[in-house]
């Protein structure tokens, strides 16, 4: 993008923690003089003695470009766009790839204590294919968006009234080309696509594409913020990939990470000699457990470069929303942490008021610059209020990750049926705060790694109840108030963890009970997306009734999904290998249900017990309702139901 001049009220407000679009103007932007092109380079490095530019393009040498310190410690240089291409000098250049390698370029930044380090640019937009670590020049503004449609229609789009089913992955594990090698942009895009659209999930959400050192962080320790990783190719290809997902009306999140970040030689660990982005004392500035280094909240131009970050990813990228990483980590000074490793707020407690304070401002800023978005935050603990307005004295999130449904449902799956009946608040008790937070209820990569197995392979019982469990798990959890998120694989039954090293399973279609599961995560995705009753009323009672909740013996709920005019839906659930041919649930009205899917039937791989003919209630109290009807429920079967209400009988009077 060309370069923008700060005037002193924008250097201001990048020292006061309010900018959010110092992207313009740090970091290497291309800039057009009567003189001719030039690239401009600004480093934001308070605590140095003296930086300079250094690359390719000189040599590696760190003395022949010295950069000017400005007057609030930006650090600035301009130089001729010619140093960069090798026609400047033929002979000197006349190697293969000779162009790309005079884009990359580092700071040498000699710190207050003599010391000289190499970083690369903590704005840098393009980074060089890991082990290297340099930033590379680009200009993004060469690239030519065809998602104004799209664009336009997610302005008036609010998010929590719509079907959010959400397809977590990573792009390099995901598929593979010939011999392991990995896909490019491009070429993921050119097979995604035409999968999410066939699967049905309304958007698609990447684990971190911003550029990381280490490949089994999966991209959660950051190094490049403002750079897409180049494993996968260079920034125009990830604008192509998140073009044609809009064009195809598939919606993109992308991982983001604000919390911590890691301590490698060219990053931002004491960036210029000095704690710069982390905390000058060690207890707010280390993650022990994690070996990172936490952001420092309460110094302005940190606060700027996050705010402006995830500015950059919704303006330059689409993005359509951020899951915020790590959201407990920023909220709490003691988050995973021992006695003595953490010094406690001016209140005394834990609560890291700069970073509340940072998070509010995000959301507001974020919301107010970009209508129709989503930030969704990742965060495992009571903290109130996280989707609350801002000016309700909440955080301003859209949406929560509901992790107690997660650890509660996941728990109870892994009992041995015998025992479930013990354990029924397991799938009940989260119904008491689903509606205290606007929730995503994600199934997502952390829960397929470290030994806790893939989503089959937590199901207990052998292969056949392996699936059908799953199948049943499936149903429960899209019909429960919230949004929802899969991690890849689990669409078909991956049997083995996630591999970070790796592609998918893929060859498991070509097995029995794999296809048939794809077959029903298809049919889930297809009604829940068509079915306003699912989705529109994810916040309320309004939209949510138990139709049998107490029965822990049999190990079965049913509840009615409703909104307003539309037709309400039946979900109920067996969690148990015996089949109930007389499930009796409770009614609010005289009805009609027709059975519209049924997880047991023979096309999904299971014993095809399922509900034939249409079922009119009776006037017979059942769980405190005044009707209710006898429903077939298969072993470790869910099944849904279309609802048909008939008016009220008039009482006949004698005149």
């Amino acid at each position: 993008m060309l370069y923008f001049a700060p005037d002193h009220a924008q250097r201001e407000n990048f020292h006061q923690g309010r900018d959010d679009k110092a992207y313009r103007y740090l970091g290497a932007h291309p800039v057009h003089t009567s003189e001719g092109d030039c690239w401009h380079f600004a480093v934001w490095a308070p605590n140095a003695q003296k930086v300079a530019l250094t690359g390719e393009f000189c040599e590696w040498r760190t003395d022949a470009y010295p950069m000017e310190k400005q007057y609030d410690g930006i650090w600035e240089l301009r130089l001729p766009a010619l140093l960069f291409t090798p026609e400047s000098n033929v002979e000197k250049y006349s190697y293969p790839n000779a162009a790309e390698k005079l884009l990359s370029y580092k700071y040498a930044i000699t710190g207050a204590d003599g010391q000289m380090h190499l970083r690369c640019d903590p704005y840098g937009m393009r980074s060089e294919l890991r082990p290297s670590t340099a930033s590379r020049l680009c200009n993004l503004d060469t690239y030519e968006w065809h998602d104004k449609k799209w664009m336009e229609k997610r302005r008036e789009t609010q998010p929590l009234r719509q079907p959010v089913n959400i397809y977590e992955m990573h792009l390099g594990t995901w598929r593979r080309g010939e011999d392991g090698k990995i896909l490019s942009y491009e070429e993921i895009g050119e097979q995604l696509v035409p999968y999410i659209r066939d699967m049905g999930y309304t958007h698609v959400e990447f684990l971190p594409v911003m550029e990381h050192p280490f490949d089994g962080s999966w991209g959660y320790q950051v190094m490049g913020y403002y750079s897409p990783t180049a494993r996968y190719g260079d920034p125009l290809g990830l604008m192509k990939l998140i073009d044609k997902l809009h064009q195809n009306n598939i919606g993109v999140i992308l991982d983001w990470v604000p919390a911590h970040f890691p301590k490698d030689e060219a990053g931002l660990r004491y960036f210029d000699g000095a704690p710069c982005y982390e905390h000058a004392d060690s207890r707010r500035a280390e993650m022990p457990q994690w070996g990172t280094h936490l952001f420092d909240y309460g110094r302005g131009e940190v606060r700027s470069f996050l705010l402006s970050n995830a500015c950059f990813w919704l303006e330059y990228y689409h993005a359509d929303g951020l899951r915020c990483d790590a959201v407990s980590c920023m909220l709490y000074h003691d988050f995973c942490k021992e006695e003595g490793q953490w010094l406690p707020n001016e209140r005394g407690d834990h609560d890291n008021l700069d970073a509340i304070a940072f998070l509010k401002h995000l959301n507001t800023t974020v919301y107010g610059r970009f209508p129709g978005v989503m930030m969704i935050a990742e965060e495992a603990t009571a903290f109130p209020q996280i989707t609350a307005p801002v000016d309700q004295g909440g955080l301003g999130f859209g949406f929560k990750w509901n992790m107690g449904w997660m650890n509660d449902i996941l728990a109870y799956i892994k009992k041995d049926p015998v025992h479930r009946k013990y354990h029924h608040d397991k799938i009940t008790f989260s119904l008491w705060y689903a509606f205290n937070e606007n929730f995503v209820l994600p199934f997502s990569h952390d829960e397929v790694v470290h030994g806790k197995h893939s989503m089959l392979d937590k199901q207990h019982g052998d292969i056949w109840q392996k699936f059908a469990g799953l199948r049943a798990l499936y149903g429960y959890m899209m019909a429960h108030p919230g949004k929802k998120l899969l991690f890849m694989g689990g669409e078909f039954g991956h049997f083995i963890e996630w591999k970070d090293d790796d592609q998918l399973d893929w060859f498991l279609l070509a097995y029995e009970k794999h296809p048939e599961m794809q077959k029903y995560v298809r049919e889930l995705n297809r009604i829940y997306r068509s079915t306003p009753a699912m989705y529109l009323k994810d916040d309320s009672w309004d939209g949510f009734e138990w139709l049998s909740v107490d029965d822990a013996d049999k190990s079965c709920v049913a509840f009615m999904r409703k909104t307003g005019r539309h037709t309400p839906i039946i979900c109920a659930v067996n969690f148990t290998p015996v089949a109930y041919h007389d499930f009796r649930i409770g009614l609010p009205y005289d009805c009609e249900l027709t059975e519209i899917l049924c997880s047991d039937k023979k096309e999904f791989a299971g014993s095809n017990l399922y509900n034939g003919l249409p079922i009119r209630a009776v006037e017979k109290e059942a769980n405190k309702l005044p009707y209710s009807a006898d429903i077939m429920l298969p072993p470790y079967g869910c099944v849904y139901f279309k609802v048909k209400k008939f008016p009220k009988k008039q009482s006949k009077t004698k005149k």
